[in-house]
C-alpha cells in the first residue's frame, strides 16, 4: 500500500510543479488554489508512505517521479526541447527511481 500512495504522491507533485506554472508567480487564484491543492495532498501521502518505507527511499523516489514526470510534460505538451541529453538523463533518473525501489527491502 505504501508504494501505491507513494506513487500517487509522485504522480501529484507532477500536477502541481507543473501547476505552478499556470500560477504566474501565485497571483492566479484557481490555479494557485489547484497548486497548493496539490501540494498538500502531495506531502500528505508522502509522510503516509514514510511511515512504512524508509525516508531516503520515499522521499527519492517521490522526487523522481515528480522530476522525470515534469520534465516528461513539459517536452510533451508545453513545447520544451527534447534533446537527446534531456531525454537520456530523464532515462537515467527513471533508472534510479527503479533501483531506489529494488534495493529498499519493501
Amino acid at each position: 500500500m505504501a508504494w501505491a500512495l507513494l506513487f500517487v504522491a509522485g504522480l501529484l507533485e507532477v500536477g502541481w510543479s507543473i501547476g505552478m506554472k499556470f500560477t504566474e508567480g501565485f497571483t492566479r487564484l484557481w490555479p494557485s488554489v489547484f497548486t497548493v491543492a496539490g501540494i498538500a495532498a502531495s506531502m500528505l501521502l508522502l509522510a503516509q508512505a514514510s511511515r512504512t518505507l524508509p525516508i531516503g527511499t520515499a522521499y527519492g523516489v517521490w522526487v523522481g517521479i515528480g522530476a522525470a514526470g515534469a520534465a516528461t510534460v513539459g517536452m510533451a505538451v508545453l513545447g520544451e526541447p527534447a534533446t537527446a541529453a534531456r531525454i537520456f538523463f530523464i532515462a537515467l533518473l527513471l533508472v534510479a527511481v527503479v533501483g531506489l525501489k529494488a534495493t529498499s527491502g519493501h
